[in-house]
Protein backbone atom coordinates (compact mmCIF):
# COMPACT_ATOMS: atom_id res chain seq x y z
CA UNK A 1 0.00 0.00 0.00
CA UNK A 2 1.10 3.48 -1.10
CA UNK A 3 0.90 6.37 0.62
CA UNK A 4 -1.45 7.85 -1.72
CA UNK A 5 -3.67 4.38 -2.11
CA UNK A 6 -7.26 5.41 -3.19
CA UNK A 7 -6.50 9.30 -3.46
CA UNK A 8 -7.41 10.80 -6.63
CA UNK A 9 -4.59 13.31 -7.93
CA UNK A 10 -5.16 16.39 -10.67
CA UNK A 11 -1.54 17.35 -12.07
CA UNK A 12 -1.40 20.20 -14.06
CA UNK A 13 1.91 21.70 -16.05
CA UNK A 14 2.65 17.87 -17.86
CA UNK A 15 4.70 19.19 -20.86
CA UNK A 16 7.38 16.71 -21.22
CA UNK A 17 8.41 14.02 -19.38
CA UNK A 18 11.67 15.77 -17.43
CA UNK A 19 9.17 18.30 -15.86
CA UNK A 20 8.43 17.85 -11.97
CA UNK A 21 5.06 17.55 -12.76
CA UNK A 22 5.48 14.24 -15.07
CA UNK A 23 7.61 13.00 -12.21
CA UNK A 24 5.00 13.98 -9.68
CA UNK A 25 2.58 12.21 -11.56
CA UNK A 26 4.98 9.04 -12.03
CA UNK A 27 5.83 8.85 -7.56
CA UNK A 28 1.79 9.61 -6.92
CA UNK A 29 0.69 6.51 -9.24
CA UNK A 30 3.44 4.35 -7.86
CA UNK A 31 2.41 5.34 -4.40
CA UNK A 32 -1.20 4.24 -5.51
CA UNK A 33 -3.29 7.61 -6.66
CA UNK A 34 -5.30 7.70 -9.47
CA UNK A 35 -4.06 10.54 -11.56
CA UNK A 36 -5.10 12.86 -13.67
CA UNK A 37 -3.79 15.42 -16.29
CA UNK A 38 -4.18 18.88 -17.53
CA UNK A 39 -2.38 20.02 -20.37
CA UNK A 40 -2.42 23.67 -22.58
CA UNK A 41 -1.94 24.27 -25.70
CA UNK A 42 -0.37 21.18 -27.64
CA UNK A 43 -2.89 18.83 -26.04
CA UNK A 44 -1.20 15.73 -28.37
CA UNK A 45 2.31 16.10 -27.03
CA UNK A 46 1.09 15.52 -23.16
CA UNK A 47 -0.75 12.69 -24.13
CA UNK A 48 1.68 10.82 -25.60
CA UNK A 49 4.02 12.11 -22.85
CA UNK A 50 0.83 10.67 -20.54
CA UNK A 51 1.69 7.27 -22.21
CA UNK A 52 4.94 7.18 -20.63
CA UNK A 53 3.80 6.67 -17.18
CA UNK A 54 2.64 3.45 -15.61
CA UNK A 55 -0.65 4.04 -15.98
CA UNK A 56 -1.43 6.19 -18.84
CA UNK A 57 -3.94 9.03 -17.18
CA UNK A 58 -7.13 11.02 -19.66
CA UNK A 59 -5.71 14.18 -20.49
CA UNK A 60 -7.74 17.45 -20.26
CA UNK A 61 -7.51 20.91 -21.46
CA UNK A 62 -6.91 23.96 -19.08
CA UNK A 63 -5.74 27.26 -19.90
CA UNK A 64 -5.56 28.83 -16.50
CA UNK A 65 -6.55 32.09 -17.63
CA UNK A 66 -9.66 31.01 -19.50
CA UNK A 67 -12.34 31.43 -17.44
CA UNK A 68 -14.74 28.75 -19.41
CA UNK A 69 -12.17 26.10 -18.68
CA UNK A 70 -11.72 26.91 -15.36
CA UNK A 71 -15.74 27.37 -14.99
CA UNK A 72 -16.14 23.47 -16.16
CA UNK A 73 -13.12 21.89 -14.76
CA UNK A 74 -14.98 20.04 -11.87
CA UNK A 75 -17.31 18.62 -14.35
CA UNK A 76 -15.01 17.68 -16.52
CA UNK A 77 -12.98 15.79 -14.19
CA UNK A 78 -16.42 13.86 -12.66
CA UNK A 79 -16.31 12.29 -15.71
CA UNK A 80 -12.77 10.74 -14.88
CA UNK A 81 -13.07 10.91 -11.00
CA UNK A 82 -15.67 11.34 -8.13
CA UNK A 83 -13.53 13.52 -6.23
CA UNK A 84 -10.15 14.94 -5.75
CA UNK A 85 -7.52 14.69 -2.73
CA UNK A 86 -4.79 16.42 -4.38
CA UNK A 87 -4.23 19.50 -6.73
CA UNK A 88 -0.57 19.98 -8.32
CA UNK A 89 0.07 23.54 -9.40
CA UNK A 90 3.02 23.12 -11.73
CA UNK A 91 1.99 26.58 -14.02
CA UNK A 92 4.33 29.31 -14.21
CA UNK A 93 4.83 31.20 -17.79
CA UNK A 94 6.53 35.05 -18.56
CA UNK A 95 6.86 36.57 -21.78
CA UNK A 96 10.60 36.59 -22.67
CA UNK A 97 10.25 40.54 -22.45
CA UNK A 98 9.76 39.80 -18.65
CA UNK A 99 12.90 38.22 -18.16
CA UNK A 100 16.36 38.21 -18.85
CA UNK A 101 17.60 41.24 -17.77
CA UNK A 102 15.14 43.00 -18.74
CA UNK A 103 13.29 44.33 -15.70
CA UNK A 104 13.38 47.94 -15.48
CA UNK A 105 11.37 48.17 -19.38
CA UNK A 106 8.77 45.36 -18.84
CA UNK A 107 5.19 46.24 -19.52
CA UNK A 108 2.67 46.39 -17.53
CA UNK A 109 0.83 43.52 -20.19
CA UNK A 110 3.93 41.30 -20.10
CA UNK A 111 4.02 41.79 -15.97
CA UNK A 112 0.38 40.94 -15.97
CA UNK A 113 0.75 37.94 -17.68
CA UNK A 114 3.50 36.51 -16.11
CA UNK A 115 1.03 36.91 -12.71
CA UNK A 116 -1.65 35.88 -13.64
CA UNK A 117 -0.40 32.48 -15.23
CA UNK A 118 2.25 32.06 -12.46
CA UNK A 119 0.42 33.10 -9.14
CA UNK A 120 -3.11 33.92 -9.29
CA UNK A 121 -4.11 30.73 -11.30
CA UNK A 122 -3.10 28.91 -7.80
CA UNK A 123 -6.43 30.41 -6.48
CA UNK A 124 -8.08 30.29 -9.90
CA UNK A 125 -7.40 26.21 -10.07
CA UNK A 126 -8.27 25.98 -6.00
CA UNK A 127 -11.72 27.45 -6.90
CA UNK A 128 -11.90 25.21 -9.86
CA UNK A 129 -11.19 21.68 -8.14
CA UNK A 130 -13.05 22.98 -4.99
CA UNK A 131 -16.48 21.43 -5.71
CA UNK A 132 -14.73 18.02 -5.40
CA UNK A 133 -12.81 18.69 -2.72
CA UNK A 134 -15.59 18.41 -0.36
CA UNK A 135 -13.80 15.93 2.10
CA UNK A 136 -10.65 18.12 2.89
CA UNK A 137 -7.45 17.67 0.33
CA UNK A 138 -4.01 18.77 -0.42
CA UNK A 139 -3.15 21.56 -2.29
CA UNK A 140 0.65 21.74 -3.65
CA UNK A 141 2.53 24.30 -5.66
CA UNK A 142 5.91 24.55 -7.47
CA UNK A 143 7.96 27.45 -6.17
CA UNK A 144 11.72 29.09 -6.73
CA UNK A 145 12.67 30.85 -3.67
CA UNK A 146 11.67 34.19 -4.14
CA UNK A 147 13.18 35.38 -1.14
CA UNK A 148 16.09 37.06 -3.02
CA UNK A 149 16.80 38.51 -6.74
CA UNK A 150 18.06 36.02 -9.14
CA UNK A 151 20.47 37.00 -12.14
CA UNK A 152 17.75 36.75 -15.29
CA UNK A 153 14.59 35.90 -13.29
CA UNK A 154 13.09 39.57 -13.07
CA UNK A 155 9.69 39.20 -12.87
CA UNK A 156 8.97 36.08 -12.94
CA UNK A 157 10.76 36.00 -9.11
CA UNK A 158 8.41 38.84 -8.42
CA UNK A 159 5.81 36.21 -9.57
CA UNK A 160 6.92 33.56 -7.20
CA UNK A 161 6.86 36.29 -4.45
CA UNK A 162 2.78 36.46 -5.66
CA UNK A 163 2.32 32.90 -5.57
CA UNK A 164 4.20 31.94 -2.05
CA UNK A 165 2.01 35.18 -0.42
CA UNK A 166 -0.87 33.47 -2.47
CA UNK A 167 -0.88 29.83 -0.65
CA UNK A 168 -0.56 31.41 2.72
CA UNK A 169 -4.20 33.42 2.11
CA UNK A 170 -5.18 30.53 0.87
CA UNK A 171 -4.43 27.87 3.57
CA UNK A 172 -6.17 30.67 5.66
CA UNK A 173 -9.27 30.78 3.81
CA UNK A 174 -9.51 26.84 3.15
CA UNK A 175 -8.44 25.35 5.93
CA UNK A 176 -11.58 25.60 7.44
CA UNK A 177 -12.70 23.21 4.37
CA UNK A 178 -10.22 20.96 5.55
CA UNK A 179 -7.61 21.94 2.39
CA UNK A 180 -3.87 22.07 3.20
CA UNK A 181 -1.88 24.32 1.00
CA UNK A 182 1.79 24.25 0.24
CA UNK A 183 4.58 24.90 -1.66
CA UNK A 184 7.44 23.16 -2.72
CA UNK A 185 10.94 25.04 -3.68
CA UNK A 186 12.67 23.18 -5.76
CA UNK A 187 16.39 23.63 -6.89
CA UNK A 188 17.37 24.66 -10.30
CA UNK A 189 16.47 21.74 -13.19
CA UNK A 190 17.13 21.07 -16.53
CA UNK A 191 13.47 21.53 -17.60
CA UNK A 192 11.77 23.24 -20.66
CA UNK A 193 10.74 25.94 -18.33
CA UNK A 194 13.85 26.65 -16.96
CA UNK A 195 15.49 26.35 -20.88
CA UNK A 196 13.50 29.50 -21.70
CA UNK A 197 15.56 31.55 -18.62
CA UNK A 198 18.28 33.53 -20.07
CA UNK A 199 21.44 33.12 -17.88
CA UNK A 200 19.98 29.68 -16.74
CA UNK A 201 23.62 27.68 -16.52
CA UNK A 202 24.59 30.38 -14.02
CA UNK A 203 21.95 28.73 -11.37
CA UNK A 204 24.15 25.38 -12.53
CA UNK A 205 27.20 25.91 -11.03
CA UNK A 206 26.13 27.77 -8.38
CA UNK A 207 23.98 24.94 -6.75
CA UNK A 208 27.19 22.82 -7.36
CA UNK A 209 29.10 24.93 -5.22
CA UNK A 210 26.67 25.74 -2.26
CA UNK A 211 24.32 22.82 -1.38
CA UNK A 212 25.60 20.70 1.31
CA UNK A 213 23.79 17.18 -0.01
CA UNK A 214 24.68 18.06 -3.55
CA UNK A 215 22.16 19.10 -5.97
CA UNK A 216 21.78 17.08 -9.65
CA UNK A 217 20.33 19.64 -12.15
CA UNK A 218 19.07 16.70 -14.33
CA UNK A 219 16.89 14.56 -11.44
CA UNK A 220 12.97 16.28 -10.72
CA UNK A 221 12.83 12.93 -8.43
CA UNK A 222 13.53 14.71 -5.05
CA UNK A 223 10.95 17.42 -5.92
CA UNK A 224 8.51 15.35 -7.08
CA UNK A 225 9.07 13.12 -4.12
CA UNK A 226 7.92 16.09 -1.81
CA UNK A 227 5.40 16.76 -3.53
CA UNK A 228 3.44 13.37 -3.05
CA UNK A 229 4.83 13.74 0.85
CA UNK A 230 2.53 16.96 0.57
CA UNK A 231 -0.20 15.28 -0.83
CA UNK A 232 -0.21 12.21 1.31
CA UNK A 233 -1.46 12.05 4.62
CA UNK A 234 1.54 12.53 6.35
CA UNK A 235 1.28 16.20 7.24
CA UNK A 236 -1.92 16.61 8.54
CA UNK A 237 -1.44 19.56 10.15
CA UNK A 238 0.93 21.24 7.81
CA UNK A 239 -0.29 24.02 5.31
CA UNK A 240 0.82 27.56 4.41
CA UNK A 241 4.09 26.17 4.14
CA UNK A 242 7.12 25.97 1.71
CA UNK A 243 9.18 22.71 1.49
CA UNK A 244 12.89 23.08 0.54
CA UNK A 245 14.02 20.66 -2.01
CA UNK A 246 16.87 22.21 -3.30
CA UNK A 247 19.98 20.35 -1.63
CA UNK A 248 19.91 23.06 1.55
CA UNK A 249 21.18 25.66 -1.00
CA UNK A 250 18.15 28.01 0.69
CA UNK A 251 19.96 28.21 4.49
CA UNK A 252 23.60 28.90 3.56
CA UNK A 253 25.06 32.35 3.52
CA UNK A 254 26.35 33.80 0.39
Amino acid sequence: MGILAGKRILVTGVLTDSSIAFHVAKVAQEEGATVVLTGYGRLSLVERIAKRLPDPPPVLELDVTDSGHLDSLAERLSGHVDRLDGVVHAVAFAPQEAIGGNFLNTSWEDVATAVQVSAFSLKSLAMAALPLMNGGGSIVGLDFDASVAWPGYDWMGVAKAGLESCARYLARDLGGKGIRVNLVSAGPLRTMAAKSIPGFDRFEGLWGERAPLGWNITDPGPAARACVALLSDWFPATTAEIVHADGGVHAMGG
